[in-house]
């Protein structure tokens, strides 16, 4: 009876912040240029994505919790990486992950290469996309959705084309089309297509067969490779010739 109680206050809680979530979003659209491709992505998506995420957040909090603990011991302070990322309509806002990386550094004091600071434990937890999780805050606060286009470096604004500026049309994802379609494997100029393939027609019938397809490569380990947080990779792309841009 206890856990019966313990979910209806979790569905309960749940569902008030995702009604709080669709009156603010219905405030703050008023400004955006987007079209809503249908009543899903009107009326229904930014509710279910609060409504999903704190419920989430709630059970998982046990793992998160002892994430969070392992981090401090293996890594160090601060827990939690934080980074300026663009998100609906270019806004920036800052997205939440937790620490992967060590703060080693050289005779200099500079901090040493990215691969030269992501110990084991740091690869397992993007291995299995637990360092992901504190991205459920941004859902919540309405900087992300659970599915989108992943939100990239605000180094990158200034090379998109304006079909690609389209991706930020819509709040970026916790995951995307992109992701399931190959993630970091396909060049730049295909994944951008992706997210503007997906900012064009998002329904939930797409958006939950994302989800599936994630939660599959995630346990299958699929596509998955130890994503550094710089931005030569995308640029080098670009001045060499190897997208659109």
């Amino acid at each position: 009876m206890i856990i019966v109680w313990i979910i209806l206050w979790i569905i309960a809680i749940a569902f008030a912040v995702g009604v709080i979530a669709v009156i603010a979003d219905a405030i703050g659209k008023k400004d955006s240029k987007h079209k809503p491709y249908g009543p899903y992505e009107r009326f229904v998506k930014r509710g279910l994505d609060a409504f999903l995420a704190t419920g989430a957040l709630i059970v998982l909090s046990p793992v998160l919790l002892i994430t969070a603990i392992m981090v401090r011991v293996k890594l160090g302070s601060p827990v939690l990486f934080t980074q300026e990322r663009p998100g609906r309509d270019g806004k920036i806002f800052k997205l939440y992950k937790f620490r992967t990386m060590t703060d080693a550094r050289d005779e200099k004091g500079e901090l040493l290469p990215d691969d030269q600071r992501l110990p084991v434990f740091g690869q397992k937890l993007r291995s299995t996309s637990l360092d992901e999780l504190p991205e459920l805050l941004n859902i919540i606060k309405g900087d992300m959705s659970i599915i989108g286009p992943r939100p990239l470096l605000v180094q990158y604004l200034p090379y998109y084309t304006e079909t690609e500026k389209h991706r930020h049309d819509v709040r970026p994802g916790l995951s995307g089309l992109a992701q399931v379609n190959g993630r970091n494997f396909v060049k730049w100029d295909q994944r951008l297509a992706l997210d503007v393939e997906y900012v064009n027609k998002i329904t939930f019938i797409g958006d939950a067969s994302i989800v599936l397809r994630t939660i599959k490569k995630v346990f299958a380990k699929e596509d998955i490779v130890a994503d550094t947080v710089t931005v030569e990779p995308y640029l080098d792309e670009v001045r060499r010739g190897k997208t659109n841009l």
